[in-house]
């Protein structure tokens, strides 16, 4: 696993480009696959940031963000989510 701070560039559904706060980059052992998990800031109803998950592929300089797959890709990041919530609450 790859703690990282940066920012990334992303086009919404309207076509807008936002900027995020890149929170987590890791890749899988078993398959290789690289995930990004980012925010853009913003809250939920219940004042809870948004946090975003995808896969992600690089072609040269460009990154594609791409869904994830399956339910075992969603496990997978929302257990690096419980530890990097349970990491901040220690520290």
């Amino acid at each position: 696993m790859n703690k990282t701070c940066s920012v990334i560039k992303i086009k919404d559904d309207k076509g807008k480009i936002k900027e995020c706060e890149v929170l987590y980059l890791f890749t899988t052992k078993d398959n290789q696959k690289k995930f990004i998990i980012y925010t853009d800031n913003t809250e939920d109803e219940l004042g809870c940031k948004r946090v975003y998950a995808n896969i992600y592929k690089e072609n040269g300089e460009k990154k594609e963000l791409l869904p994830l797959e399956s339910e075992e890709q969603w496990f997978t990041v929302e257990s690096i989510l419980a530890k990097l919530t349970e990491k901040s609450k220690e520290g």
